[in-house]
């Protein structure tokens, strides 16, 4: 981004509410709605109406991580595709709903988000033309596309670019986006096709998938672990990262017996407890990390909740 736009990634994701920190952390919990923010900020701040397409076009499909892998090494391109459906919610973005619908003479591979996450146009774009990449490779050369549609409003001068980087057809307005090709290439086989290394990532998915953490207070647990570091971990921050209201979470949490300020003090305590284990931070970065603007907050709060202040835990520790 820095290079190619001119922009410095990382006040941007600050500016979002994203530590930068987190991004390369893979048991950070980084907000669907957060990036989809972004990446309509960042079409509006570079005049860009086309700013998702065109980062699509500086990544590759690797960006799906594991998944992309799986569907590289299955047996045909169906395979490959049912996989895609069935892991990319789990391992990276949670809010997709994604089908492969077979028709007899074309097959398309539709998704859309779960919830509402607000104007999320840039988002299309990229996952568009990234789909688009990575079915080029499981099917190879023999990949021909029939068309692709598109939740968007794209602008009517834009089409025809859209048309060109996509490399077909564009239906906009549509009531989910879907890439569309031949059915016969359903039965096309993989020329990465590797058994082994499909057993090894599918296992490794599938237990994955087994614990992923769906939950409403597992989804905040993770939201509150993010961003506590931030100083602005709030209740109408989570909402708004969740997609629903504060009233609403309010009342799914009391369905748990819970309160959003429950959930911060468990989760500081265990943190708390974490890092003081580990020895290597000051009392001074250990009080910033859990969103204490004073390390004297962090004391009187460690204390309340063990009985110990953190010099004598880590005294403790030592003996």
């Amino acid at each position: 981004m820095r290079k190619s736009f001119g922009a410095d990634p990382r006040l941007i994701l600050e500016h979002h509410g994203i530590d930068p920190r987190t991004v390369r952390d893979p048991d950070a919990y980084i907000d669907c709605k957060a990036l989809v923010d972004v990446l309509e900020y960042c079409s509006s701040a570079f005049n860009d109406s086309l700013f998702g397409l065109r980062l699509a076009q500086l990544q590759e499909p690797d960006v799906y991580g594991c998944v992309t892998a799986l569907c590289r090494a299955s047996s045909s391109v169906r395979e490959a595709l049912q996989n895609f459906v069935t892991y990319i919610p789990v391992v990276h973005s949670p809010v997709a709903v994604l089908e492969l619908v077979e028709g007899k003479e074309v097959a398309e591979l539709r998704w859309h988000p779960r919830t509402d996450v607000g104007t999320n146009s840039q988002a299309n774009y990229q996952g568009t033309l990234l789909n688009l990449k990575l079915l080029r490779q499981v099917a190879g050369r023999d990949f021909r596309l029939n068309y692709v549609n598109l939740a968007n409003d794209a602008r009517q001068k834009d089409i025809h670019e859209i048309e060109n980087r996509l490399g077909g057809q564009l239906h906009a307005r549509a009531t989910c986006n879907a890439i569309a090709f031949p059915a016969s290439l359903l039965d096309q086989p993989v020329a990465s096709a590797n058994r082994l290394l499909f057993r090894l990532l599918g296992g490794y998915l599938e237990r994955v998938k087994s614990t992923s953490r769906t939950t409403i207070v597992e989804r905040v647990e993770d939201y509150v672990r993010g961003s506590l570091s931030s100083g602005n971990c709030t209740i109408e921050r989570c909402a708004k990262k969740l997609g629903t209201s504060v009233r609403t979470l309010q009342a799914n949490l009391s369905e748990h017996a819970l309160r959003f300020s429950d959930i911060v003090e468990r989760q500081r305590i265990d943190l708390a407890r974490g890092y003081l284990e580990k020895n290597q931070m000051t009392l001074d970065e250990v009080a910033l990390m859990l969103g204490y603007s004073e390390q004297s907050s962090f004391g009187r709060a460690f204390k309340r909740w063990t009985g110990h202040t953190p010099q004598r835990f880590r005294r403790n520790l030592d003996i």
